[in-house]
């Protein structure tokens, strides 16, 4: 199965109890309703063996079809999510992989 996987941090001002809010009334909802989407997970990073966190935030789409993603992204109402979801988040970097295991 193919991911969308997205390593994030939250804008300067927008606290986790607010993104928390969006994510539950919006994001999620709106990215499970997408065509050529199973699933969304989101994921609040709290500590690193390392002890360095570079993202504080990983999501994971899960897909059914690829195909049927990439026609969802060119859509006017994925564009508006992206406007305003890019306001919220800052140093996102935006991978795809498949599932082995």
């Amino acid at each position: 199965m193919s991911k969308e996987i997205i390593l994030y941090n939250l804008a300067p001002g927008v606290t986790d109890e607010e993104y928390a809010k969006y994510v539950a009334e919006e994001k999620g909802p709106f990215l499970e309703g997408l065509s050529g989407v199973e699933k969304f997970h989101l994921i609040k990073i709290t500590s690193s063996q390392k002890g360095e966190i570079p993202y504080r935030y990983v999501g994971i789409v899960e897909l059914t079809s690829m195909e049927e993603w990439e026609k969802s992204t060119k859509t006017k109402e994925f564009g508006r999510f992206i406007e305003k979801w890019v306001k919220k988040v800052s140093d996102f970097h935006i991978l795809f992989g498949e599932e082995i295991y």
